[in-house]
């Protein structure tokens, strides 16, 4: 069953990630279609990620934001080199050139040394936190089959085969996992956790944990998206957008933190193969209208591989890291 919370609904999607009759998974793929033409963005439970994993793994967070600047810096990002995987510190992120009021490590899937495309490679770990390693790894695969599920759903609802995707664009799939702290924003000023952006790939699956700030632009506005326990947010990308021609839009959002305390999140992002071009579907007009993007983008004006747009996408967030690796 379908419940909402404020604005935003909550969809089970147990139908989709594991057994469902085929009633089961055509009415979960019917709520997912409603939200992403409404909002795109939605919570889903009924997921099966375990909670001790989730537990695990925001336990391990914790230690490591809490050690000494000197220690977290031992796996900072450009120790990852090309692979741009590891740690910054607040501030070193920018969107729209504004630095973000937030930490965070970088992580992926786990690839060889040797890999020559960009953003990929082995994943960083701090020595000091020996348990965050087995913890980030479990949780990438599990997200991985959560994700596959509900990209089924969306394949149904596009009225394509339910393989649609885990059969092409993410067989191969490329895989981040971001692990964010955000300090206390001052309630008298105007820093930002991360300021307004849309997601770049196919589909992002959050975790939250209890303390607000995310917030979601809508046709009603400004909304906010607090954790509801037992769920993860998930909003559609530029690279869905892009193949539906504008039939989903990959929504706005942004997070401040003003809930006096520190925050973590948890976004995972699941999106096509790195070679992958994504062209419009053929049976999807490109669409006008709605509101204009925050960065000024025509996505149909885009050619090239995903990994193309991903790299231009990174490149501004860290410009000087760019300029170190790739340049």
């Amino acid at each position: 069953m379908s419940s909402t919370s404020g604005p935003l609904p909550v969809i089970d999607v147990s139908a989709l990630v594991g057994p469902g009759t085929p009633g089961e998974r055509a009415a979960a793929a019917r709520r997912i279609e409603a939200a992403c033409l409404d909002s795109g963005f939605f919570y889903i439970s009924g997921h099966g990620v375990p909670p001790e994993l989730t537990t695990r793994l925001e336990d391990a967070a914790r230690r490591f934001f809490r050690l000494p600047a000197e220690h977290k810096m031992r796996i900072s990002m450009e120790r990852g080199g090309k692979a741009w995987r590891g740690y910054f510190p607040v501030g070193a992120e920018l969107t729209s050139g504004r630095p973000d009021l937030k930490e965070g490590v970088y992580f992926g899937a786990e690839n060889d040394p040797d890999d020559p495309r960009p953003l990929h490679g082995p994943n960083l770990f701090p020595g000091e936190v020996p348990d965050l390693r087995a913890t980030v790894l479990a949780y990438l695969d599990a997200m991985s089959g959560v994700a596959q599920g509900v990209l089924r759903g969306v394949a149904l609802a596009l009225g394509l085969e339910d393989d649609y995707f885990s059969s092409g664009y993410t067989a191969s799939p490329t895989m981040l996992f971001r692990i964010f702290h955000y300090p206390p924003a001052s309630p008298s000023g105007d820093e930002w956790g991360v300021g307004e952006h849309t997601d770049y790939g196919l589909l992002t699956l959050l975790l939250q944990d209890d303390n607000a700030g995310l917030q979601v632009h809508t046709s009603r506005g400004w909304i906010e998206a607090p954790p509801i326990s037992g769920t993860l947010v998930c909003n559609i990308g530029d690279m869905l957008d892009r193949l539906t021609g504008g039939h989903y839009r990959s929504t706005p959002h942004r997070v401040r933190n003003l809930t006096g305390r520190s925050r973590l999140s948890f976004p995972f992002f699941f999106d096509p193969g790195w070679d992958c071009e994504v062209p419009p579907l053929p049976s999807r007009p490109l669409r006008d209208g709605g509101r204009p993007r925050w960065d000024g983008q025509d996505l149909r004006a885009f050619t090239g591989t995903y990994g193309d747009y991903l790299m231009g996408k990174v490149g501004k967030v860290f410009p000087r890291l760019r300029a170190d690796v790739l340049d």
